[in-house]
């Protein structure tokens, strides 16, 4: 049986918030979702940032398991259990592509008008505008300065590609 694959997280979107703390998922991304069971998104806090972070429930569920590859009772697999699955909200779509963003969330990414969705391929990260633009300036800085470079794995089945 052929592997479903979701399609890619990619650029950046602003959407206001309302007061109810609802904010419309950008269509791309929204669409990106609609072949899982969930009609929906899972967000957690991410740590390193103060910013929200985003997947489907297929990167969820390889999230969960990755934990259970950790030693059982091992610090690193408690502390990373906590910070992400213990803080994981699922927020179902609305009939009009909105989610509501717990007040938890909102209030660790710093997030109150508009939100900046970003595409990270199987993940979104969401942002306030101004945070995330002092980030990628000093992100893009850092990885200029080290000579950044990425090793695309093969193209064809074991690469992913087809």
């Amino acid at each position: 049986m052929a592997e479903v694959r979701m399609a890619l997280l990619v650029g950046r979107h602003v959407n206001k918030i309302d007061r109810k703390g609802r904010v419309s998922v950008p269509k791309p991304f929204r669409d990106a979702f609609k072949d899982q069971s969930f009609a929906g998104l899972y967000a957690y806090p991410l740590f390193k940032y103060p910013a929200i972070e985003a997947c489907g429930e297929d990167f969820m569920n390889r999230i969960s398991q990755s934990l259970d590859d950790l030693d059982l009772f091992s610090d690193e697999q408690d502390e990373l259990a906590s910070v992400i699955m213990e803080n994981a909200h699922p927020l179902a779509f609305d009939p009009e592509g909105r989610v509501v963003l717990p007040p938890e969330l909102l209030e660790h990414a710093g997030i109150t008008a508009e939100a900046l969705f970003v595409g990270r391929g199987t993940r979104l990260q969401i942002w306030t505008p101004e945070t995330y633009a002092k980030h990628a300036r000093q992100t893009f800085e850092k990885a200029r300065s080290r000579g950044a470079t990425l090793k695309l794995r093969p193209s064809g089945p074991a690469g992913g590609e087809e």
